[in-house]
């Protein structure tokens, strides 16, 4: 009979950041073990439980029982298995007997070819196995995969050691309302569990399997999944800040729905004072250490409130807020003093400890590497509207509060506090936002940089990254990329992409490869930097939705600006939904390949000595419609100089069904060439659309 299952391990409290990993775990390793024996119906559907003490999952229509199963075992090759007299040998007397089936008679196999011998199968109806015996090799396996960040070992009262990720006190499991005889981590399975560790009135006993969330719910205190937990805090957060903003990350949720089984928010507040500090300090130091979520106005000005989630209901909540409120005021203290003594010496007073700061051990200081971005910046500060000077300065002490105390205690403020520091200094607004915007954007779909010393200085940080890194034999391998090239690289990209920066890549990266000439550990690495990027802009460009041969028609080209590449695309895509686009493609592929296979460059082409009327009317339609192709292009009107080319379809398709391009003439031969060439230029001058036919 179908029925639901239940499994549950009750532990001591498990490590809150691998939690959800751990209950997604345990269910699938249950499902997969089940499914592989063939107990589970197609609908069948697993619902994953995890909270502090529990890990478990439900599992809809389980049968009790596998299915028979048609079998058809390969005994032995005939050969072996008959003497010359055609008599059972030794050798199939044994095999039958391992098989299970001692006394089968010969007459009962089947002979049938296997490959270039004959030989004897037999087939037979296996009976399904016994849920129990199942299950329990399913747990075993679920338990041996386990992604468990440090096991633990530990004796159970009758002194047998365990090992697992923290002591597990009791197992459930139950089948509809019967407990299957299961055993494991020194014990035996039942219906009973714990419920809140506070709330519930003692031990919960479950019925049956379909009551299990039910039953802790209203039994135990216990919301048992760990989704439906984190949406209910979430919903208690937006009607306790009753209007203003709550800064919830979900990084912050997940753990902190991980910290409580029954989750109720309540109001807590800090001195006004408190907020001269950076909010992004008092922020941080509530969400990383006290796990609090802050307040903000709609204009997203931090309030002198938070919130907190309890794993106590209570109506007298007194105690619990100023608890709340007596251990977060030393931390807001430390920022606070913190700021009050970092402000106490400027940013440029602290440049000469970045000496003593090692970036790499092959690339010198932090002091080293401010001084090739300075150059870098300074140099491209031209290209993206800024100013030199600024972008210099801004450049110089972009690093320098990673020598602060904020930055030292939050290192993920640094930039943030450059901004603040530099500001206070009376240092340019440019050079102040560049201490935050170069390390933009940060990761992906992060905003990019929004002045343009702060894009200037980002180009300069990552690009001195990427091919210093690159060029001492660091580049990412594998899954592994430990100095985050791909996403300076993409960062690169993105800049050059969406501000629609003309700058040339070769030109940047030959620029950047110049910094490091002196140093005897760096080999040039600018070949390879340059089709890295070129590998990150196609993944770029197919998240924009561009399908790949699009992308490839245009990235193929090796484009040295990206300032239009958008447009390319969209031009190409165009130009792709046009009936006319498939056979231009392809007779571009075959110019292509008829090129390559060409000796010599082709010269220019010579009217006199067109004789067919095919490539007489293909000249005739080229020059027809190169005016119009070339002012598309001039006007950047990619799509209008690809929709264009339609015209020339009927002309090419008859020059390759009634022209021998290879003509024994050479004269002839070298003129269709030069034909084609300036075919291929019209063609590919916007994409290489013969990619469209790949």
């Amino acid at each position: 009979m179908n029925q639901t299952l239940l499994l549950e391990f009750f532990t001591e409290e498990l490590p809150p950041k691998a939690l959800a990993k751990l209950g997604e775990a345990f269910a699938a390793g249950i499902v997969n073990g089940l499914k592989s024996r063939d107990f589970l119906e197609v609908d069948s559907i697993a619902t994953s439980f995890a909270s502090p003490r529990r890990l478990a999952v439900s599992i809809t229509k389980v049968r009790a029982t596998s299915p028979d199963k048609q079998m058809r075992e390969k005994v032995l090759p005939v050969a072996v298995a008959l003497d010359a007299n055609g008599n059972a040998t030794p050798p199939l007397t044994k095999k039958l007997a391992a098989l299970g089936f001692p006394n089968l008679q010969i007459a009962e196999l089947e002979r049938a070819i296997d490959g270039k011998a004959e030989s004897f199968f037999y087939s037979y109806t296996a009976p399904g196995t016994a849920l129990a015996g199942s299950l329990q090799l399913a747990l075993e396996e679920s338990i041996s995969k386990l992604p468990i960040p440090k096991v633990m070992s530990y004796q159970r009262p009758d002194g047998e050691t365990v090992h697992f990720v923290r002591p597990v006190h009791s197992i459930i499991a139950l089948h509809g309302a019967d407990i299957l005889p299961l055993a494991a981590l020194g014990l035996t399975a039942g219906r009973v569990t714990q419920g809140h560790r506070f709330l519930s009135a003692g031990e919960v006993s479950i019925v049956h399997a379909d009551h299990y969330a039910a039953a802790l719910a209203e039994q135990g205190k216990v919301i048992a999944n760990v989704t439906e937990r984190k949406e209910k805090i979430r919903a208690a957060l937006l009607t306790k800040a009753n209007g203003d903003l709550v800064l919830m990350p979900e990084s912050l949720l997940d753990e902190v729905a991980a910290l409580v089984e029954w989750p109720v928010v309540y109001e807590c507040h800090f001195e006004e004072e408190f907020l001269a500090v950076p909010q992004e300090c008092l922020i941080l130091t509530m969400q990383t250490n006290q796990k609090y979520f802050a307040v903000t106005d709609a204009a997203g000005k931090l309030r002198s409130r938070f919130l907190i989630v309890s794993n106590l209901a209570t109506d007298t909540p007194e105690h619990i807020i100023q608890g709340n409120e007596r251990v977060v005021r030393p931390r807001l203290s430390d920022a606070k003093f913190f700021f009050e003594q970092d402000k106490k010496k400027t940013l440029g007073d602290r440049l000469g400890q970045l000496s003593n700061v090692v970036y790499h051990n092959k690339l010198g200081s932090q002091a080293d590497r401010t001084h090739r971005v300075m150059s870098l910046a300074r140099h491209i500060a031209p290209m993206v509207g800024a100013d030199e000077n600024i972008a210099e300065r801004g450049a110089l002490l972009a690093k320098a509060d990673l020598l602060t105390d904020m930055v030292g205690e939050f290192p993920e403020l640094q930039g943030i506090m450059g901004t603040y520091y530099a500001l206070h200094d009376g240092e340019h607004p440019e050079v102040a936002a560049a201490a935050s915007e170069h390390y933009q954007p940060r990761f992906a779909g992060d905003a990019l940089p929004a002045t343009a010393t702060g894009t200037a200085v980002a180009l300069a940080d990552k690009l001195e990254t990427l091919v210093g890194i690159w060029g001492i034999g660091l580049q990412p391998t594998g899954d592994k990329d430990p100095f985050a090239l791909r996403r300076h690289a993409l960062g690169i990209l993105r800049m050059l992409v969406e501000n629609r920066l003309s700058i040339s890549l070769q030109a940047l990266i030959a620029t950047a490869t110049n910094l490091f000439t002196s140093n005897s550990n760096f080999k040039d690495p600018s070949v390879d930097v340059l089709a890295f990027l070129y590998d990150r802009l196609r993944g770029q460009l197919r998240e924009r939705g561009f399908s790949q041969n699009e992308v490839e028609a245009v990235v193929a080209q090796n484009p040295d600006t990206l300032d239009n590449i958008v447009e390319r695309l969209q031009a190409v895509q165009s130009f792709a939904a046009l009936p006319e686009s498939a056979s231009l493609a392809a007779a571009n592929k075959r110019i292509t390949n008829i090129l390559k296979k060409a000796e010599g460059t082709p010269g220019a082409i010579n009217p006199a000595l067109l004789q067919e009327a095919a490539e007489q009317a293909l000249y005739k339609a080229m020059a027809d419609v190169k005016p119009g192709v070339d002012a598309a292009y001039a006007a950047g009107d990619f799509t209008g100089a690809l929709k264009t080319l339609a015209a020339l379809r009927e002309g090419v398709d008859s020059f390759f069904n009634d022209v021998m391009v290879n003509a024994e003439d050479l004269a002839l031969r070298n003129n269709r060439l030069a034909l084609l060439a300036s075919l291929h230029g019209m063609l590919n001058q916007v994409a290489d659309i013969s990619k469209l036919a790949a």
